[in-house]
């Protein structure tokens, strides 16, 4: 009798119970799966595209190795969706991404098969290595497993990491996960080595008629038959990215079909004997078992709510562009004047909005792959040669090029522009895509100009201000749209370090940066109805700071705030701290509002923005708070005044 359509998924609390599974149902399973990711997401937005092409890969290897007894690694974590569900979360697997519910990457203090904490890209070979050398030293035969993509293995700590590996000689698999992206498709010539498929007919015909031919000869033939299926110079690793492997001292298998379950588990179990350092190569199809996602891959790499039926988004269209497309028409402008503007990303074409620079001026356009370190000194070396180098990345993948900033283009004191997107919090990806560190990472660097736009428009002059100045110049904005304010046509260099007062008013002093601004101004607003009034200062800079605007207006109001969507720890109002204690000003009433000494959970921007007390209501409290705690007086006169 045929089990009927769901029964499978809804008996699974565990990945011990797979192994009562036969083939066939194991099949089925795979596709309950793929429909509970696919209803799912159209709900909550995710990683679809990733984690549909790994079902099968995710059965496989819990099929075959004994989690968490075995510990399997999910590099960057986008594929990790089915094991979260066969690892006792599917119960809990609609509230993925959400605040309070499970989160979208794999975290340690959440599961016990989730024994390592992923998320940036090209992590997963060095853990699991630590962890196979931690295994050998206490004598256990557990295995440690690291599944890898071909956009990871771009990265240099990849290779860093098996190369390692393969001097240790320990039992580590790696298992990697080619489906020929990234987010983006794969750029290289890495990628294109890895495309070299055996599976190609002509391949395969031609490895079958060189053995019988060899076997033919007389006493010799097998004999070099089997002397070739052990050299590092047969035909299956010529042909094949597996002479780059082996040449590292890894055992090469595959390249193998990654939707074929049967073999998988062949492979996988065949691979688990093996002593010493094992890769396995699988190929597989992102966004496998849904034709929008298939068709359109990068796409649905990460998705909001979208209608299941036909793949459209849910989410609203119209309104005011994104930050991301306005610096992306922005750049195109600029260069369209200046010959000597270059962009540079790293795997982020589309989520940092360059494809039209891309496609306007493809030989100045380089996507370097997931090589952050790469991407900011090939920077610096057409900065050398007087070219005007934009690097635009997120501002959590910068954090990967810390040393480069310093040593490479900030030491030589060059003109290179980064331009971080995601600057604040993100939102649902949670901690490891939070860009909440970069001005305080950045600021006190030497020779580094570093601004934030209070909204679009401002974001436009302020690129043309970096190409401009001759140095090292970083802005950061948020991800989402804009305001909705009108762009200008004709773009101005800002004046270095200086700041801009929107509004004023005795009682209060409020300071943004950033994505800060405007709900500083609202809070103005808010206060405005309470009777106080407060000056607004847009600070545009972070460093220089314009002390003799802030510094004026602290000593004249007395009491003032500071807002950032950054860590307090060294940001924005730790350097404006700083500014009043050089010049000997001590105020009487400081707060600083920004984020804290922990790390930012996942969830909306708005609900973390509320939760940190740095959105209107937020700010309109804190200055509250300094007005009655302080200066309960100055409250009652201006209350009396207002009631007049």
């Amino acid at each position: 009798m045929e089990e009927p359509q769901k029964s499978l998924l809804s008996r699974i609390d565990s990945p011990s119970q797979l192994k009562q599974l036969t083939l066939a149902q194991l099949q089925q399973l795979a596709q309950e799966i793929r429909e509970t990711i696919i209803q799912t997401l159209s709900v909550n937005g995710g990683h679809l595209a990733p984690s549909l092409g790994v079902v099968e890969l995710t059965l496989a290897l819990h099929f075959v190795f004994d989690s968490p007894h075995d510990r399997i690694i999910w590099d960057v974590g986008h594929q990790a969706y089915a094991h979260k569900i066969l690892t006792g979360r599917r119960s809990q697997f609609h509230t993925i991404r959400q605040f309070g519910g499970i989160s979208g990457f794999p975290k340690r203090n959440e599961s016990r098969h989730d024994v390592f904490d992923t998320g940036h890209s090209s992590t997963s070979i060095s853990g699991a290595l630590g962890m196979t050398v931690a295994n050998s030293l206490k004598g256990s035969r557990n295995r440690t497993i690291a599944v890898i993509g071909d956009g990871s293995m771009t990265g240099g700590m990849a290779f860093e990491a098996l190369n390692h590996a393969g001097d240790l000689d320990k039992d580590l698999m790696v298992v990697l996960n080619d489906n020929e992206m990234s987010i983006s498709p794969n750029v290289g010539a890495l990628s294109s080595f890895l495309s070299r498929k055996l599976s190609n007919k002509t391949l395969l015909n031609l490895k079958r008629e060189m053995e019988s031919f060899l076997k033919s000869i007389p006493g010799l033939g097998p004999n070099i038959v089997q002397l070739l299926r052990r050299s590092e110079d047969s035909l299956v690793t010529f042909f094949t990215p597996g002479m780059l492997f082996q040449a590292l001292d890894f055992h090469y298998i595959g390249p193998i079909k990654g939707h074929r379950l049967d073999r998988l588990v062949e492979v996988l179990q065949a691979a688990r004997q093996i002593k010493g350092p094992v890769l396995v190569h699988v190929m597989t199809q992102k966004g496998k078992g849904y034709p929008p996602a298939e068709k359109d891959p990068t796409s649905f790499h990460g998705v909001g709510a979208f209608e299941v039926e036909t793949g459209r988004s849910l989410n609203a269209k119209g309104g005011a562009p994104s930050y991301t497309h306005v610096f992306g028409e922005t750049i195109t402008s600029l260069a369209e004047r200046d010959t000597k503007v270059i962009a540079i990303t790293a795997a982020m074409l589309q989520g940092t909005g360059l494809e039209l620079f891309s496609k306007t001026f493809p030989d100045r356009f380089f996507d370097v792959g997931i090589a952050e370190q790469h991407a900011v000194t090939f920077a610096a070396g057409l900065a050398v040669d007087g070219f005007k180098p934009v690097v635009a990345v997120y501002s959590t993948f910068l954090q990967r090029a810390y040393d480069q900033i310093i040593h490479d283009v900030c030491l030589q004191n060059l003109p290179v522009v980064f331009s971080m997107d995601r600057g604040g919090v993100v939102g649902e990806d949670g901690p490891t895509h939070h860009g909440v560190f970069d001005l305080s990472f950045l600021r006190h660097i030497p020779n580094m100009v570093l601004m934030a736009p209070k909204d679009e428009n401002e974001l436009r002059h302020m690129l043309k201000t970096a190409l401009d100045h001759p140095g090292p110049a970083a802005l950061r904005y948020p991800r989402g749209n804009g305001m909705g304010v009108p762009l200008d046509e004709n773009l101005q260099a800002l004046p270095i370090g200086r700041g801009e007062v929107l509004r004023e008013g005795p009682d209060i002093l409020l300071i943004g940066i950033g994505s800060t601004v405007y709900p500083c101004l609202e809070a103005a607003s808010k206060l405005e109805g309470q009777g106080i009034e407060a000056t607004v200062v847009n600070a545009r800079f972070v460093k220089p700071l314009d002390r003799e605007l802030l510094l004026g207006l602290a000593e004249k109001i007395g009491r003032v705030v500071t807002v950032e969507e950054n860590v307090l720890a060294g940001g924005f109002g730790s350097a404006v701290l700083e500014m009043f204690q050089e010049a000997g000003f001590f105020p009487g009433d400081f707060v600083r509002l920004g984020l804290p000494d922990s790390f930012i959970p996942h969830g909306s921007q708005s609900i973390l923005r509320s939760m940190h007390g740095i959105d209107a209501d937020g700010i309109q409290k804190a200055a509250l708070g300094i007005l009655q705690a302080r200066h309960g007086q100055v409250l009652r006169a201006i209350g009396q005044v207002a009631r007049r």
